[in-house]
């Protein structure tokens, strides 16, 4: 049994423990100095089970999801690397997983990936050889089968803690749940969503992950965020595919004296809201620009107030 716990990433034991669990993103820095990692990562280290390193987030340009994955490791944080399937054929990624495994870096979120219209490089050619489900196939089949896709064997099995993303936020809604599903079937153990604005849209569609049994296979984690201003949502809104942010969200903004601290306000009430609902485990935290209120955001929430760290 030991040697299974040794196994397990610090983000499994926190999650198969039964607590909530808090992740937040960290946006890769346009530096190679490690110590920009550090600097953006210190704010988050302390109270985060796990700190996202992204992968060429919006299609654009910044340090490798691999290589802040390693600085972290390196630190004492717990990485979650994201590995997005726009940039790489699956000979890339069979070995970016393996080297990821070498780095003793075991959460791996595995993501399709934004278009790369959307990004600093729209000239750029995608590659979309696999996508997320395919890509979850391709790291349970590394960790369980010990082949490569080819069919040649691996010399040992490397050890993933599998992650996916999840947007119940966009239609089709009936089909989330069940896309849910197909990642669930893929290899995923633990589900980040995308930023939840809308609570009543999140409670219909864990209602029917819960009626469906999907809630007791996989850790979900709701992707919560606090917001500058009105002016910052509409941006958001138009220009980052999938996040929905409605109409009274912005008109709450605009009515705001401080509107910044409106988005803080907002933020936290939808995370008192989701932590209660059945099948949630945990929050995902992205505070892009306003990193320095994730601790105040976790503490105010009181998510953590029953943790027992002796895991």
């Amino acid at each position: 049994m030991s040697g299974q716990v040794e196994e397990q990433s610090k983000l499994e034991r926190v999650l198969r423990s039964g607590q909530l669990a808090v992740t937040a993103e960290l946006n890769s820095p346009d530096s190679h100095l490690p110590e920009s990692v550090h600097r953006n990562a210190l704010v988050l280290g302390s109270l985060c089970d796990g700190i996202n390193a992204t992968d060429a987030a919006g299609a654009s340009v910044h340090l490798s999801s691999i290589a802040v994955s390693a600085i972290l490791q390196k630190a004492g944080y717990e990485p979650v690397m994201q590995m997005s399937c726009r940039d790489r054929n699956r000979i890339a990624m069979q070995g970016e997983l393996l080297g990821a495994a070498a780095l003793n870096i075991k959460n791996i979120l595995c993501l399709t990936g934004d278009g790369v219209h959307t990004g600093d490089h729209p000239e750029a050619k995608p590659v979309f050889d696999m996508d997320s489900i395919n890509l979850l196939k391709t790291a349970r089949i590394m960790e369980e089968e010990g082949r490569f896709l080819s069919g040649r064997k691996l010399e040992s099995n490397p050890k993933f803690f599998l992650g996916a993303a999840a947007n119940p936020f966009v239609p089709p809604y009936d089909f989330r749940p069940l896309r849910l599903k197909k990642k669930i079937n893929a290899g995923a153990k633990f589900i980040q969503t995308q930023f939840c604005f809308d609570v009543t849209r999140l409670k219909t569609y864990m209602d029917s992950v819960n009626d469906m049994g999907l809630s007791e296979k996989v850790f979900i984690l709701i992707g919560v965020g606090p917001i500058k201003s009105a002016k910052s949502a509409q941006w958001i809104r138009s220009n980052v595919p999938g996040v929905v942010i409605p109409d009274a969200v912005i008109s709450r903004l605009k009515q705001a004296k401080d509107q910044a601290a409106e988005g803080k306000k907002i933020c936290l009430e939808i995370v008192q809201q989701v932590i209660e609902m059945p099948g949630v485990k945990g929050i995902h935290i992205m505070a892009y620009g306003q990193e320095e209120l994730v601790p105040e955001i976790i503490a105010e929430s009181g998510i953590l107030d029953n943790r027992n760290n002796n895991i």
